[in-house]
């Protein structure tokens, strides 16, 4: 009997055991499935939250106006570069293209080079370099005469309004065969000689055009040209051919002190063909 009742009270203990296993099991279950749920839960937020992040800081500003910075600019406005660029019609960053921009503002005369990027999201990025004058000329058109500059390479684009530049570094060049404007013109490319020479005495430490109020272009009938120079403190006339150069200008003052010394009434000095005349207001040629 005893060994019955211990054999009953064993079985008890083991049924009894394996009842409370079960319980803890599926209580267990459920809180690890809990878990499961909020990790989803959570992982599904964070997914969410990074989607909209990236919606407002990198989608939706590239279907917004593009930010437009423009460098490199020294007499435009980074106004009046952006204006030039409205009849692209590009109302987003994804329309903008950068091809068209590149075209448009390289027909401005007054710019020499252009370089448009994009970044994205909503960035856009132009530098400019703007033409730098040598030379100075007037055209009259329409019973007007206006200024227009002249680059080192022989283009013509309109004076910046209030900004003439500075004679003595910028000489006036007057007698090109220049009648009227266009943009982005050039001058004849038998004058481009003279050009590049003013160019390399304005990169010069002295300042040998603040003595010459204008340099006057004279063709001949070979297709070539000699040159007139007006100093700037004398009513004299120099005749000269056409190397314009440091050593030329040189030579012209030292013959200036020596006319001026004479004293005589001088309107016209003579230094082509190797040799110097003058010429006096009343007598004629010596």
């Amino acid at each position: 009997m005893s060994d019955t009742g211990l054999l009953r009270d064993d079985d008890f203990l083991e049924n009894d055991y394996f009842i409370s296993s079960e319980g803890e099991s599926d209580s267990s279950r459920s809180a690890e499935n809990k878990i499961k749920i909020i990790k989803v839960i959570f992982i599904l937020l964070c997914v969410v939250l990074i989607g909209e992040l990236v919606a407002y800081k990198y989608i939706m500003p590239s279907f917004s106006n593009p930010k437009v910075t423009v460098s490199g600019q020294k007499n435009y406005t980074a106004e009046e570069i952006a204006r030039k660029l409205l009849r692209m019609n590009a109302t987003t960053w994804f329309d903008f293209d950068v091809s068209q921009a590149v075209a448009i503002l390289s027909s401005e005369a007054g710019i020499e080079s252009v370089s448009v990027e994009k970044r994205f999201p909503d960035k856009i990025f132009i530098n400019v370099v703007e033409r730098e004058p040598v030379a100075v000329m007037f055209v009259a058109d329409g019973g007007h005469t206006y200024p227009l500059e002249i680059d080192k390479y022989g283009v013509l684009f309109d004076v910046r309004e209030n900004l003439m530049p500075d004679t003595s570094v910028v000489p006036i060049v007057s007698g090109l065969p220049v009648e009227y404007m266009a943009q982005g013109m050039r001058i004849p490319n038998v004058y481009h000689p003279l050009i590049d020479q003013i160019s390399q005495i304005s990169a010069l430490p002295q300042k040998y055009f603040a003595g010459i109020s204008e340099i006057c272009v004279l063709p001949n009938e070979f297709g070539n040209y000699e040159l007139a120079l007006f100093p700037a403190q004398s009513k004299i006339k120099v005749l000269t051919d056409r190397a314009l150069n440091e050593e030329a200008l040189k030579y012209m003052m030292v013959v200036l002190d020596v006319v001026n010394q004479i004293g005589t009434a001088v309107s016209e000095v003579d230094l082509r063909y190797g040799s110097v005349s003058i010429k006096t207001v009343d007598v004629g040629d010596f």
